[in-house]
């Protein structure tokens, strides 16, 4: 299209009555007249409020979108900061479980060490402390590895105990570490006594029975034994000392058709302990001290005891 077919005159507004800037002046302060009154007025409040009441639903349509981003960017954040929150409330509460578990695991352990420094203490022969470095790959051997050896003065045939009683007995030996077999082994057999008869039984490990217990065989089926019962060591055997705790009784099945009673006892050691105790033969403690007997007491010629106080005679009835 050519420019010289292009109107170049203004509107028809313009070109009728008053010039142009005339009436841009005129309605100029028309404008700031009206606004002026409306400041002080307030006249075109109630238009407003109509105008306002009319596109108000359609205002909330527009902005729906924007607040519906809104409320899912702050649900995520929300969902990612209770996330981190419960993830350091779980971290925290682990960490202080494990801390309360090794403190009490510390002071159980510090306790344990104690009763076996005092039950070092009170057996005469040598003792040397020992700890259980794991548990032999046979489950059915029911023995233990322990962290002292030959070089360390263990030798077979030790006995092996805890502040609960007897655990087994020491069956090899190596340069560094050693084998216990627990009572509750096969065919491990260990002389025993009943504490509150006297009798003395021949107590052999069984496995299978009650998760490991100890079998008490060739029991007579009318011997004076109950559940309960405490078994401790016998000594006749020259290898564990008398007195030490075995086990007690749990379980008697007396049948008509047999002279013997079927006993199981339940050992009382601490099999799963870390710390153990392991005692020389008994055939290599020191004798006991024997007490000197009292010297005789020698008379005299008149028949009184040297040191003694003379007896004093009762006076007489009618002397001074």
């Amino acid at each position: 299209m050519a420019l010289d077919t292009l109107e170049r005159s203004p509107p028809p507004f313009f070109r009728q009555g008053l010039p142009a800037l005339y009436k841009l002046v005129l309605f100029g302060l028309l404008c700031v007249l009206l606004m002026s009154a409306d400041h002080r007025l307030g006249l075109s409040q109630p238009i407003r409020s109509a105008i306002s009441v009319v596109l108000a639903p359609a205002q909330w349509l527009v902005l729906l979108p924007e607040r519906a981003g809104h409320a899912l960017q702050a649900y995520f954040t929300g969902v990612d900061e209770a996330r981190d929150a419960a993830q350091q409330y779980q971290a925290r509460t682990i960490a202080q479980a494990q801390r309360l578990q090794q403190a009490e695991q510390l002071l159980q352990e510090n306790q344990h060490l104690r009763e076996l420094l005092a039950l070092r203490d009170e057996t005469m022969g040598a003792s040397k402390a020992v700890q259980v470095l794991y548990e032999t790959a046979d489950p059915n051997s029911h023995s233990v590895v322990i962290d002292k050896g030959q070089l360390s003065g263990i030798t077979p045939g030790s006995a092996v105990v805890d502040v609960a009683g007897v655990v087994g007995q020491v069956t090899r030996v190596y340069p560094l570490s050693s084998e216990v077999t627990l009572l509750t082994a096969r065919d491990q057999n260990i002389p025993v006594l009943n504490a509150r008869t006297g009798q003395r039984f021949i107590a052999t490990g069984d496995p299978l029975t009650l998760g490991g217990s100890l079998e008490l065989r060739f029991v007579p089926a009318g011997a004076d034994l109950q559940e309960g019962d405490l078994l401790t060591t016998s000594g006749i055997d020259g290898v564990y000392p008398a007195g030490l705790h075995v086990g007690r009784v749990r379980q008697i099945d007396r049948r008509i058709d047999t002279a013997f009673a079927k006993v199981h006892a339940a050992p009382m050691a601490q099999t799963r302990g870390r710390h153990m105790l392991v005692l020389a033969p008994v055939s290599d403690w020191p004798e006991r001290p024997v007490k000197p007997e009292p010297a005789p007491r020698v008379r005299n010629k008149s028949g009184a005891t040297p040191g003694a106080a003379p007896a004093s005679s009762a006076p007489t009835r009618g002397s001074p």
